[in-house]
């Protein structure tokens, strides 16, 4: 299926009737002006500004490092970009686990100083108050369940979540508890595809996977690993569109190469 051309701007009322039509949702993280650009002109309906960045942009092990200053920086450079996708933003770790007063100032900073459509938060039950009080104040809220990278420390492993059944009827547990507060939609990462199947097949909000399988109502990665910007990453869920490693390797020893043996500038790129 195409882009839909008639949707000027994804709103969580046109996800919500996404679903409800069984139209698939494509998101993808975004951090930058430039990236969020070409991803909202080829009809991206999500871009999460993701704490993924204090990977592939900062280069940290973990997710935990990132500030809510340095998710602020992000999130306004990706919206100065868009016309017609959503945009949600990593709430990170340290800006909502202390208490719902935190979370709810954290939101508000994001959503005033970027701009943003909403905001997505890990975990379930033990944030279900920071979720009611962030969706009370007027701000869109997805959920996070599944492998929740910020807790990365406590699991000790990033293996796949909720194979054992008393992990997986938390989930579903949660993911119930999520939509009643008012989530607007929740990603699950990294679970048994049949368990995601029931949970989209049992919620009226949409569900979006990344190594979730294909029974859910959409679709997440992150853009370094879409489009190969890394190599290191190689999970069974991941499918690479593009080998931009490389290309961008070649490319630049090509200048150096250009460079070193005089090529460039040329007598038709000099004034």
């Amino acid at each position: 299926m195409s882009v839909n051309k008639e949707i000027r701007r994804v709103t969580t009322h046109v996800l919500q009737k996404m679903k409800h039509d069984g139209e698939r949702i494509s998101m993808l993280t975004a951090y930058d002006f430039s990236m969020a650009k070409i991803f909202d002109d080829a009809g991206m309906d999500i871009l999460l500004v993701g704490d993924s960045a204090s990977n592939v942009m900062a280069g940290h092990e973990t997710t935990l490092p990132i500030t809510l200053d340095q998710m602020i920086y992000h999130a306004a450079s990706v919206v100065r970009a868009i016309k017609r996708s959503f945009v949600v933003v990593d709430l990170p770790f340290g800006s909502y686990q202390g208490n719902s007063k935190e979370a709810l100032n954290s939101t508000i900073r994001i959503m005033k100083e970027t701009g943003a459509h909403g905001i997505k938060i890990e975990g379930g039950e033990e944030i279900i108050e920071s979720v009611k009080r962030i969706i009370s104040a007027g701000v869109p809220v997805m959920g996070h369940l599944g492998l929740t990278p910020q807790s990365i420390y406590k699991f000790g492993t990033y293996a796949v979540r909720a194979t054992e059944d008393a992990e997986a009827q938390k989930l579903l547990k949660d993911a119930q508890l999520l939509q009643e507060a008012g989530c607007f939609a929740i990603v699950l990462e990294k679970i048994p595809a049949l368990l995601a199947k029931q949970v989209a097949e049992t919620l009226e909000i949409p569900v979006i996977g990344i190594g979730a399988g294909k029974y859910v109502d959409g679709q997440v990665l992150v853009m370094h690993d879409m489009l190969g910007i890394n190599k290191e990453f190689k999970p069974r869920f991941l499918r690479r569109y593009l080998n931009l490693y490389d290309d961008i390797y070649n490319a630049t020893q090509q200048y150096i190469n250009d460079i070193k043996d005089r090529d460039f500038p040329n007598d038709s790129e000099q004034y």
